[in-house]
This record gives structure tokens, sequence and C-alpha cells, in this order.
């Protein structure tokens, strides 16, 4: 006969099994302002990517955005110097003793212009934007003043640095290297949480166009979306996806704008009262097909199509 302590150590061996990891869903867009929040604003011209469920066996859910990580496989995705602002200000440094405060970017021919306050002392640094190879965004100062006066050659002199100057370790998704600054910007935004390798970057006007591509590799294929016809959209197939009482597996979803003359404004936490002010519709293979308004259009109802009987 077995004595239960021999039991309790074969099990203890044998251990109880995991859950199994749920296989991403399938995700594409085009023309989307993507709401972070109510101000700032993602402009995705093109998205190619996945949902990954952040719980074994549970699928991505739109209502938590927890649920789920948006990792971007291929996109060109632009942000507002002012929506850049705001996303250091009220997320970045919001934390009790941050160095920097008051942030302010704005864009200067090729360069990229930061003014602020360093423990207190009013700032403003002009800089050279790259990308390093990880993907981060590097600024390198060219010109550093303080109270307006030049101090970059100051600086040099004393072999004073910014890294020294200031701890980020608080900080999420910036860093300090010498006088630089390393930007993750997926890293900068709150839930749900984004991945992606960025591989260039443009200055434009008063934006930061990003674009995103495998850091191995090819680019996915791009997904073909039940309507031949959107053009601004978010397409999601396979696996499963569950959106208010609903859940799909496999995934078969394509939101679309009412209005395709411009481009699709998407606030995910606000999506059920873009759901509500729109209509939906199956396709003939069991997918469904939903047609939402801008979220600033103060969600008028959309009126549905006529149906000829």
């Amino acid at each position: 006969m077995i004595s239960w302590a021999v039991c309790c150590a074969i099990l203890q061996t044998v251990g109880t099994p995991s859950a199994v990891p749920s296989p991403p869903v399938q995700a594409a867009m085009r023309r989307v302002n993507f709401h972070v929040d109510a101000t700032i604003v993602l402009q995705i011209e093109y998205l190619r990517g996945k949902l990954l469920s952040t719980r074994p066996g549970t699928p991505a859910i739109f209502e938590d955005s927890r649920s789920f990580i948006l990792q971007i496989d291929s996109a060109t995705i632009t942000l507002g110097t002012r929506g850049m602002s705001e996303l250091l200000n009220r997320y970045v440094f919001a934390y009790s003793g941050a160095p920097l405060k008051s942030l302010s970017l704005t864009v200067e021919g090729s360069r990229l212009r930061q003014r602020g306050r360093l423990h207190g002392f009013p700032f403003s640094i002009l800089s050279d934007v790259s990308v390093t190879p990880a993907g981060e965004l590097r600024l390198r100062p060219v010109k550093i003043k303080a109270f307006g006066i030049g101090v970059t050659g100051l600086l040099r002199f004393f072999g004073m640095q910014l890294e020294k100057m200031m701890s980020l370790r608080q900080a999420r998704g910036i860093r300090a290297d010498h006088n630089d600054l390393l930007i993750n910007p997926t890293a900068l935004l709150p839930p749900p949480q984004i991945r992606g390798h960025l591989t260039s970057v443009t200055l434009r006007d008063s934006a930061i166009v990003q674009v995103f591509r495998p850091d191995s590799g090819p680019v996915p294929a791009p997904l073909t979306p039940p309507d031949s016809s959107a053009v601004n959209y978010m397409y999601f197939q396979g696996s499963s996806l569950r959106f208010g009482k609903l859940t799909m597996t496999p995934a078969d979803l394509l939101i679309l704008d009412a209005d395709p003359s411009d481009w699709f404004e998407f606030f995910l936490e606000r999506y059920n009262d873009q759901l509500v002010a729109g209509f939906s519709r199956n396709t003939p293979s069991a997918g469904l097909i939903t047609t939402m308004p801008d979220f600033s259009t103060r969600l008028t109802p959309v009126p549905q199509p006529t149906v000829k009987r």
C-alpha cells in the first residue's frame, strides 16, 4: 500500500498542468486615430500586428486594456508634439520628485526642441533625432540653454552630463546616456501595452512620424478584410476575442468607419458608446462587420442602410 506521504511526493513531482497560452489574434488597421486617452491620439496610417493575451487560456478582452498586448510587426504611426508633451507630463513624469516637469516639445526644421524645468530650473534643449539599433528614439543635444543662456560649452568644460544631473530610474520608457535621452516610444503609453521595433523616425511640421518593422524575419502578409471597399478600419482575425457579452472563436471582426472621408477616430475606453451608436451585420462566413461613428462626433447614431424588400 502506498503511504499518504508517497502520494503527496508523487503529486508534487508531477505538478499541475499549466495553462496553455492563447494563440494571438491577427490585427490590421488603416487610417485610424487611436485614442490613448481623451486628448492624446496616435495617428495609425497602417498597422499589421497581433493581440497577445496576457492571461493564458483567456482571450483578449476589449473592456480590459490589461488583458492583451498589441504587438506591432509593421506600422507607420504619427504622434503630434503636443501629444508627446502630454504623454511625458501626464504619464512618464507624473510621479513625486520627477526631475523633469512642464515639458513642451516642438519641431524646428530637422530637430526637436524640448523646453521645461529640470529640478525647478527652466531649460531648453535643441536635439538631433535618430533611432538606435535597439529601436529607441535618441535625442542628442546640439544646444542647451538654462535661464535663456547657452550652457552647452560650459557643461562640456566642467565635464558635466545630463545623465548625472537627473535620475530617471522611476520614469517609464526613458533613460539618459551621457547627454542623450533614449526613449522607447511604445513603453511610454498607458495600457493596453504596446510592443514594437522602431526602425526610423521623421519630423514633420508639429509631429513625429515613426516607422516600425520586425526586428528579425519578414514583414507579415497583409490581412484582407471581408469588405473590399473598406478604407478606414480595424480588422481582427483568428483565435478568440471578447467584446461585450460576445466571444468570437475564431475571431472575424471588422470595425468600419461610418464616414470614410476622414480618418476613423477610435477610443478603446469608450468603444461601447461608439458600438451602440453604430450598427452591425453578419458576413456569409459568420464574421461580423460593425460600423461606428467617430468618437468626436458626439456619438450621433449612424443611420442603417435601407434594405430593399
